[in-house]
């Protein structure tokens, strides 16, 4: 088996990312926020020795994938272009999609706006939910949720990118990524920002490591916040049956944590689809 190999492709009018490995079937793996290809390490490999060629790319605004400017440049219909130029030109008219987070809504949308080149879809973290045609999402989150939702702060160009900038790229990654049961909500109190209101927690949890931890900071080192928190302040720009929902007990960043038993509920929900 062949190691993780990694290039840049010509997609939908920017260059993306891509981390692949594998021979077969084809699997797109989407990570989210504030993530890139790595968060699917465990994946990739497991999937790659199975007999499925697995392709995990940087979505734009992160890693080493481009980061248009404009937040208009960041709806589901660009992130869905994207994926449509990666399938071509990988010459695959269908695809797995696995999304986790942001993945998982683009990869809720790429089902929505592009069915014939979806084969099936496994997402984690982020249901599908219905759109209300007369709400704004974003709107309607600050009114459900007040100024302290992530969301909500995260919206506001060049707010997030500002109180982030108080602390080195190791501790911002730390704060998000090992989310504690008691700040899960990623509600701040009244007048904080987010950012200070996360914890940094003393101890790592046995998932994940310092050395890996340091491969997001580094990355967002280069590439900054911006393009990532562009997916937040487009969300106003974006106006299933026989869903089967299999339950974990652990914390967002499953495909890590509980990276054995995702692989596996992945493979089996891939095996349940013949080769044609």
């Amino acid at each position: 088996m062949n190691e993780v190999s990694h290039r840049r492709i010509k997609t939908n009018g920017i260059w993306v990312h891509i981390a692949e490995q594998g021979r077969g079937p084809l699997v797109l793996l989407l990570h989210g926020f504030p993530e890139i290809w790595y968060s699917w390490r465990h994946q990739i490999s497991f999937l790659a020795n199975h007999g499925y060629h697995v392709v995990a790319p940087d979505l734009r605004g992160y890693g080493d994938s481009d980061s248009p400017l404009s937040p208009s440049s960041y709806t589901f219909m660009h992130y869905v272009g994207d994926i449509i130029g990666l399938l071509d030109h990988l010459g695959e008219q269908q695809a797995f999609v696995v999304g986790h987070d942001v993945g998982a809504a683009i990869a809720w949308h790429l089902s929505l706006f592009r069915p014939e080149r979806v084969k099936a879809s496994i997402n984690l973290g982020v249901a599908y939910f219905d759109r209300n045609p007369n709400v704004k999402l974003g709107e309607s989150l600050i009114r459900t949720f007040g100024d302290g939702f992530y969301i909500s702060q995260f919206q506001e160009p060049g707010r997030a990118e500002r109180t982030f900038a108080r602390y080195d790229y190791l501790t911002v990654i730390k704060k998000f990524l090992l989310i504690t049961q008691t700040d899960h909500n990623l509600i701040a109190p009244p007048g904080m920002e987010i950012i200070d209101y996360l914890e940094t927690p003393s101890r790592l949890p046995p998932w994940i490591t310092e050395e890996e931890l340091q491969v997001y900071a580094d990355k967002f080192q280069e590439s900054g916040f911006t393009g990532a928190l562009n997916y937040y302040r487009a969300l106003d720009l974006n106006l299933i049956p026989d869903l089967e929902v299999v339950m974990l007990d652990g914390h967002h960043y499953l495909q890590q944590e509980k990276h054995h038993q995702v692989s596996e509920e992945i493979l089996s929900f891939l095996a349940k689809f013949p080769p044609e």
